[in-house]
């Protein structure tokens, strides 16, 4: 995943946000993208697009209820914090940049700004300032994929999920990975995802981070043409992966030799229960209780300072000596 990135973010170096686009007289033919073909030329051809479109177009005020997401937007996991500050923000400065939108068959389709909108909501504001532009769904498409791979640092099952959202645009599989910038290989293993058991989608929709393409491919591998039996092990072996006792990159192998051994999977976790932890929508972290212990997981990044504090505090007065917690 992460070599991936770095040749996206490689490939798009010089590609300038839209609003910094200058952009060339109207009747002279644009010049092609100095960036490497393939996702960076996509990305630079759509921001010239909207930046064309937005230049004609003039801010208006549009009713927030009336606006509905891009459909091809890949990320589905917002950051409650962030969106919080973001609101708190507009409430007190009000809204900077202005949001860009297309006419839908009922309201307006979001082309760019789901944060603010999102912020918007949040603050219960009626009205939010938007351009309003003509946009294919095709263009659509492109700018949500490659902008946010390149920029947003999705995870693998939001790119893939994005892609598949996405492929319909293409007339196969082969133009979609040349157009994408990856190799055909590249393209099959982020579509492995949409092969993956249930039990797993549904922890990915909430935790995307849970399993990279790499991983997932493995997985659909070693699960092919497998029996209800292989299934249970699959399922004990990712309850492992989400409480965060197996890596990602491990699971495929587990799974093989437990098959291969006769174990169905549960020997050592039968007597474990995993709870989950979350911070609104977002999974945080997870209790395990099984017969070595009670473990508690805090996702990196999910506790501030003072939070932090909290906790340490209440584990030193469960265990101090006025709280009965010592055997001295």
């Amino acid at each position: 995943m992460s070599n991936l990135r770095e040749r996206m973010m490689s490939k798009t170096a010089d590609v300038r946000a839209a609003k910094d686009i200058q952009l060339d007289q109207q009747h002279e033919k644009p010049t092609s993208p100095r960036t490497a073909p393939g996702m960076a030329g996509a990305l630079a051809q759509a921001q010239q697009r909207i930046v064309e479109l937005e230049k004609a177009g003039t801010a208006s005020d549009v009713k927030v209820s009336e606006i509905v997401p891009n459909p091809w937007q890949p990320r589905k996991v917002f950051n409650e914090a962030k969106l919080t500050q973001l609101a708190e923000s507009i409430r007190e400065a009000g809204l900077v940049q202005p949001i860009i939108v297309r006419r839908a068959a009922h309201g307006h389709q979001l082309v760019a700004g789901e944060r603010r909108w999102r912020a918007h909501k949040m603050i219960d504001k009626e009205t939010i300032k938007a351009v309003i532009i003509d946009l294919s769904d095709e263009e659509m498409a492109m700018l949500a994929l490659v902008e946010n791979i390149v920029r947003d640092d999705l995870s693998d099952y939001e790119i893939a999920r994005s892609i598949r959202s996405t492929e319909k645009e293409f007339p196969n599989r082969k133009r979609m990975a040349e157009a994408l910038g990856f190799s055909r290989s590249e393209l099959y293993r982020f579509l492995a995802f949409a092969d993956l058991p249930d039990f797993v989608i549904k922890d990915l929709d909430v935790q995307p981070r849970l399993l990279g393409a790499t991983a997932a491919e493995g997985l659909v591998s070693i699960l092919r043409d497998k029996d209800a039996k292989a299934f249970d092990v699959a399922r004990q072996m990712w309850a492992r992966v989400v409480a965060g006792d197996l890596d990602q990159l491990k699971l495929a192998k587990a799974i093989k030799q437990a098959i291969q051994s006769g174990d169905d999977g549960s020997r050592g976790v039968s007597d474990r229960s995993i709870e989950k932890i979350f911070a609104g929508k977002n999974q945080a972290g997870s209790i395990t209780k099984d017969a070595v212990g009670f473990t508690v997981k805090i996702r990196a990044g999910m506790l501030t300072a003072e939070k932090e504090k909290q906790i340490r505090r209440l584990i030193s007065e469960l265990f101090s000596p006025s709280s009965g917690g010592s055997a001295d």
